[in-house]
């Protein structure tokens, strides 16, 4: 016990509640054959929970936790029993951290692994007495400064090999405490300047980076899925792993477009000039849907500012796509999402996590309304419906040409007129879900 959030007792359903409490989020209520704890697989954010102290570029820390700076073991031991007393009050199901989030680094890469292997060996005993399972693991490659020009597309071969070491180290971590997926996210993985680049020697660096992971997996038996989170911009001018249409791609050149599913975040999404359904049916449609960071942005600032989610209509959105992909396998909804600078209690971080549970799962009640409901997919069928006749389906097949194609148009004398798309009528419909 950290004795950091002594004050807060362990959050139950109450929708009458005034206080703290879930007013949607029931675990145990059934939503399309699941309870709803298996369907939303919350987790919390080592790092913006616990490591987040509430700087922005023009003023440093505003959060006073007792373990910050966890620049020591102790330290970081005493934020490890402060995260597991939180899990507790949520009553979370899973949680995720980077190594740089659970301890200090140290002067070599291998009193960075003993450190990192002394908390593993922590958590996996708060694991077993009771406290959530790991949704995933990965590296910090992205904050120390030799990392500034990237880490897999780093100029220098050093740099490689060092994150290589890394990875390793955090990939068998994750492997010993049961972790259920592994992220990779290139926070530097791109390039301010064309000037001093060389693209397509970054690009079959990255490809060569991700393949040796994937062979180390397999190694050691790990079961879990290998993700790739996209993101656009931010540090960087311009990352490679773009969006999921760019990351795919990637995953095709490089031939692991089998082995490496996607991580994909909203606040990324919106980055990229998507919206975070958009990259949710993409990543469905093409095979590569693994799990997702719930957070939002701030629409005026346009910028990466990881807010927990608090738009139930975008929500449903989001799930609608989730559960048509057939809901969760190794994936879950990780909390990357951070207090603003000016919310500096313990009861913030519990209230802001409770909120944005009950948002989401308020959204999942809503997706799966719609989809036993089968309203939005039949208007879907119906306005393909003409591809469901054979000689619509003969164009597709490989015994057709363009020419024959063509002369077929021309003898019939086809003058196709458009067909209303409902847009109007099919949003009406959705707000009388939300």
């Amino acid at each position: 016990m950290s004795g950091y959030f002594d004050s807060i007792s362990p959050l139950t359903f109450d929708p009458d509640s005034e206080g703290l409490a879930f007013r949607h989020y029931d675990p145990d209520q059934m939503v399309m054959g699941k309870r709803m704890e298996d369907q939303l697989r919350f987790a919390v954010a080592y790092w913006h929970s616990f490591g987040w102290e509430g700087g922005d570029p023009f003023g440093g820390r505003t959060f006073e936790r007792p373990w910050f700076p966890a620049d020591t073991m102790e330290l970081a031991i005493m934020r490890a029993d402060a995260a597991f007393d939180f899990f507790r009050i949520l009553g979370v199901p899973f949680f995720c951290f980077h190594d740089h989030d659970v301890r200090p680094e140290g002067d070599s890469l291998a009193v960075s692994r003993d450190r990192l292997n002394r908390i593993a060996d922590i958590f996996a005993e708060k694991m077993a007495n009771g406290g959530p399972r790991l949704l995933w693991g990965t590296a910090n490659l992205f904050t120390n400064r030799r990392y500034m020009a990237g880490a897999a597309t780093n100029p220098d071969p050093d740099v490689f090999a060092y994150a290589a070491a890394t990875v390793r180290d955090c990939l068998e971590v994750t492997h010993r405490l049961d972790g259920e997926n592994y992220v990779l996210w290139g926070g530097r993985e791109g390039y301010e300047t064309l000037l001093n680049t060389d693209p397509g020697q970054e690009l079959d660096h990255m490809g060569r980076f991700l393949s040796l992971v994937v062979e180390h997996k397999h190694k050691i038996g790990f079961k879990g899925a290998i993700l790739l989170e996209p993101k656009p911009q931010e540090p960087t001018k311009h990352q490679y792993d773009y969006d999921v249409a760019t990351v795919y791609g990637f995953l095709k050149r490089y031939g692991l477009e089998n082995e490496v599913k996607l991580n994909i975040e909203q606040g990324h999404a919106i980055l990229a000039g998507h919206s975070f359904e958009h990259e949710l049916a993409m990543a469905n449609a093409l095979g590569i849907f693994g799990s997702v960071d719930m957070n939002r942005n701030d629409y005026q600032s346009g910028w990466d500012t990881d807010q927990f989610p608090n738009n139930v209509p975008e929500i449903a959105l989001a799930y609608y796509e989730i559960l048509k992909a057939g809901g969760f396998a190794s994936g879950g909804t990780n909390f990357d999402a951070r207090l603003r600078r000016q919310s500096l209690d313990p009861v913030d971080l519990v209230a802001a996590h409770a909120g944005a549970m009950d948002v989401c799962a308020r959204g999942l009640k809503v997706a799966a309304a719609m989809l036993e409901d089968d309203k939005l997919e039949a208007a879907r069928r119906a306005r393909y419906a003409g591809w469901q006749r054979p000689e619509a389906q003969a164009m597709l097949g490989a015994g057709s040409s363009l020419e024959s194609i063509a002369d077929k148009a021309m003898a019939q004398g086809l003058d196709p007129q458009p067909v209303s798309g409902r847009q109007e009528i099919l949003e009406n419909l959705v707000n009388r879900y939300v």
